[in-house]
């Protein structure tokens, strides 16, 4: 199968983005402080070093973990200086709610490669394209499952945030937290330029495109798989 956006595989288990690489699928990598805890990473360096070295020259962003803004800029430029093919991600804001603007502007400003991450609203796409630097490559990551989960459609938001991203030279438009394979479809059918997909979720590509009569067959002789397995009788109790 072949899409025209570019798939990022979001995780922090090495071993999953070599064998996301070695299908041929995805494009490039993300990882976040949450993932990294749920794969058990002790040492923040090594890991990325580590990763690195398996994705060879495709595009990998690595998150700051410090809280205040002074702390993010040099962690932001020691995670830069790892190897050219890092972007940096910096939230939107810290956990104080305090605007992280003037601080993507001024790593912008020393041309590091940023993703901008947590975004959920035009406000936030409109101040962070506007603080970008031009002539600069930067990703702004908008979470739209975050968004959906709320009950709100995120394409209009989407669309909006395409637009602005497409004023700015080099700077690349995202949809963050996906939840199933037609998210691809969507964000595709958009314009946008990346997606993040987990490793679960690549694995279900296998069905894209699937005959649906199949898929239906198959389903109905999973639940009878699974009424077999617990040995239940409707009729004799």
């Amino acid at each position: 199968m072949t899409f025209v956006i570019d798939i990022y595989s979001d995780g922090a288990v090495v071993e999953d983005m070599v064998s996301m690489k070695e299908k041929g699928i995805v494009t490039g990598f993300t990882t976040n402080p949450s993932l990294m805890k749920l794969a058990g990473i002790t040492n923040y360096l090594s890991f990325a070093k580590q990763a690195l070295q398996e994705v060879e020259n495709l595009p990998i962003s690595f998150e700051v973990f410090a809280d205040d803004f002074e702390t993010m800029e040099k962690e932001a430029e020691k995670l830069a200086s790892l190897a050219e093919n890092v972007y940096v991600k910096i939230p939107i804001t810290n956990s104080l709610g305090e605007s992280s603007i003037p601080l993507i502007k001024k790593l912008s400003e020393k041309k590091l490669k940023l993703n901008i991450t947590a975004i959920m609203t035009i406000e936030q796409v409109r101040q962070t394209v506007d603080a970008l630097s031009e002539g600069t490559e930067n990703i702004v990551s908008v979470f739209a499952g975050r968004v959906a989960d709320t009950g709100v459609n995120p394409v209009p938001l989407m669309k909006q945030a395409l637009e602005i991203c497409r004023e700015k030279q080099g700077t690349k438009l995202l949809w963050a937290s996906s939840r199933e394979v037609y998210n691809i479809i969507q964000a595709q059918e958009l314009g946008v330029d990346i997606i993040t997909v987990t490793p679960a979720l690549l694995g279900k590509l296998a069905m894209y495109k699937k005959d649906l009569d199949e898929l239906s067959l198959e389903t109905v002789q999973g639940f009878h798989n699974d009424t077999k397995a617990l040995g239940f009788t409707i009729l004799d109790e």
